[in-house]
């Protein structure tokens, strides 16, 4: 597979490292991608388990946006730690598959935006509310350059390990067939039952049991 520069509707990316990365989820190769967009770069890391590209199945997919308060201080306000370990357990347990590190923070605002959007929430807003509040849409995330990168490795169609539906139209508009969505639903425990809420009933998140 060639390490040249690949396009997609703006967005190019460029693999720029590759090493064995064996965690306790399993063994993955670990990719480092450096991306150029519109109006933005980007550094993106992809955990890749089996031949993705081999064409003989459909990879198993994970998009994860980086959350530092999830997954290194495990925080409770949120999901996002449980959900990387549920990933990274599934897709090692597939014959193949992906796990794209995005680094879009905060769903894109930011990781010093989110903690004032943390600070709003504290006094009673929601987290779409908070963030409406700071000037952001309840949302702010592109996927540019995660569909660049499912091109650099030849793939057209891919089973998700998402419960959001703005992922799936965000990958199919580019031509990116998600032929099964599969449920990302670990337990995060009562403190983030509100968060789940929110993303259930103002994002249109598939989150069962809030």
């Amino acid at each position: 597979m060639p390490d040249c520069v690949q396009a997609v509707a703006g967005y190019k990316v460029a693999k720029v490292a590759e090493a064995v990365l064996p965690t306790r989820f399993g063994e993955f190769q670990v990719c480092g991608f450096r991306g150029q967009g519109p109006d933005c770069e980007q550094e993106l890391v992809v955990l890749v388990r089996g031949n993705v590209a081999s064409g003989t199945q459909v990879p198993l997919l994970r998009i994860h946006s980086q959350c530092l308060t999830g997954e290194v201080f495990g925080s409770l306000r949120c999901d996002c730690g449980p959900q990387l370990e549920l990933a990274l357990s599934q897709i090692a347990e597939s014959d193949c598959g992906l796990l794209i590190y995005d680094p879009q923070e905060g769903r894109g605002i930011g990781l010093l935006n989110k903690l004032m959007a943390y600070e709003l929430q504290d006094d009673g807003a929601d987290t779409v509310e908070a963030n409406n509040q700071l000037g952001f849409g309840a949302d702010e995330r592109e996927y540019g350059f995660a569909v660049a990168i499912l091109r650099y490795f030849g793939l057209n169609e891919v089973r998700l390990l998402s419960n959001n539906p703005a992922k799936i139209e965000a990958l199919e508009s580019e031509g990116i067939r998600v032929s099964e969505r599969v449920p990302c639903t670990p337990d995060a425990g009562h403190k983030a039952h509100s968060y789940l809420k929110t993303k259930k009933e103002k994002l249109g998140h598939l989150v069962d049991g809030v």
